[in-house]
């Protein structure tokens, strides 16, 4: 079930997201950047601990960036998230990596962002 980011379109993040939303994007763009990954993902816990990744594709294991990242927040004791951040070429949030933001927090936003950083929206439940 892929996502439209909303509202937003073509702004820079620092001009739109808080500080600690702008890091995460920041950070996106580094996991992305490091691999030449397709996605960029970052997210915030509940202390303000981040996580960070990018997309894994390979023959027995495919994860988007957004799972890799709350998979790492939840092996490091994450029971909830305030935000995450996604850097990707695609013009559309990935469903799977939605739901899994999902589980552990209904209401964060879930910034999506371009490549070079230019927020395309936020999306939230």
């Amino acid at each position: 079930m892929p996502e439209s980011p909303a509202a937003s379109a073509g702004a820079d993040p620092a001009a739109q997201l808080s500080a600690e939303d702008a890091k995460l994007v920041v950070l996106a763009r580094g996991a992305r950047a490091r691999i030449s990954a397709v996605e960029g993902a970052a997210v915030r816990d509940q202390d303000g601990r981040t996580y960070a990744g990018a997309n894994v594709a390979l023959p027995s294991l495919t994860l988007t960036a957004l799972q890799l990242a709350v998979a790492s927040a939840v092996a490091s004791g994450a029971t909830r998230l305030e935000a995450a951040a996604v850097v990707t070429e695609a013009s559309t949030l990935d469903g799977a990596g939605h739901a899994v933001v999902r589980d552990l927090a209904v209401d964060a936003p879930v910034h999506v962002a371009a490549p070079d950083g230019t927020l395309l929206g936020t999306v939230r439940q």
